[in-house]
């Protein structure tokens, strides 16, 4: 029996080989991120490209998949990459264990060739240097808005981020990104829940000012519909051609 059989029954062959064919790179591998990375994975995307520069930390364990009390202080990226090769010893993998800065930024998504590329970074200044490139390199991008501080999974939705609405993080992103010319034109996941405000606490790190209660279950919901959007646009790629 192969391991995608259940797979290709609903996908076909022509499905499976698009999404072995496919390169996507996942930045940050946070709740959002490592969650899309996995399902990336077992929907069979042949080649992914993770990067995060962080490690494991007993207040992950709440709700990222990497994180586990034996994980602890060990890289996010050699973590799931471990993981990821547990399940398809096929995938072809690469690490960035960096912060990325706007030039590395800039030179890995002019450089990289990734068919998809989603975002899940969550600190402001770097996910807005993040997606204003790689919307002006013209990749297809897939953006997580903010998965904390809410419980309702009913009210997760998706959509271009011109018409994401009643979410505080992507109002921010607008108005930085309309200053560089960016209103739209990549796909946003977003709840339309408000914040619980009382579960946002002030905090003095680098590249943060605060950190935001989260429950388990939101962020998985947020990266599933990630890989999903880019799972989706695999399978719907040139289909008039097969």
């Amino acid at each position: 029996m192969k391991w995608q059989e259940r797979t290709e029954l609903l996908v076909g062959k022509q499905g499976i080989k698009k999404l072995a064919a496919s390169h996507v790179l996942v930045a940050g591998l946070g709740g959002v991120g490592a969650v899309a990375a996995e399902m990336l994975c077992r929907a069979g995307v042949g080649t992914l490209t993770l990067a995060d520069h962080d490690v494991y930390q007993l207040s992950n364990l709440n709700r990222q998949i990497g994180a586990l009390h034996s994980t602890l202080n060990r890289p996010k990226t050699e973590v799931m990459k471990e993981r990821l090769l547990d399940i398809n010893p096929q995938l072809q993998i690469t690490l960035i264990n960096e912060y990325l800065k706007d030039d590395s930024m800039k030179a890995l998504l002019q450089e990289g060739h990734f068919d998809y590329i989603i975002d899940a970074i969550d600190t402001f200044s770097p996910k807005t240097f993040f997606i204003y490139h790689a919307v002006t390199s013209g990749q297809n991008l897939v953006s997580s808005m903010g998965s904390g501080g809410k419980t309702r999974p009913e009210d997760v939705r998706v959509a271009d981020f011109a018409d994401t609405y009643q979410c505080r993080l992507a109002y921010m992103l607008r108005k930085r990104l309309r200053r560089k010319n960016i209103t739209g034109g990549f796909r946003a996941v977003f709840s339309v829940e408000p914040v619980n405000k009382e579960a946002i606490i002030q905090v003095e790190e680098e590249n943060k000012k605060s950190n935001i209660g989260t429950l388990s279950y939101m962020p998985v919901l947020f990266g599933t519909w990630c890989a999903a959007e880019v799972i989706q646009q695999i399978l719907q790629k040139n289909d008039n051609k097969d």
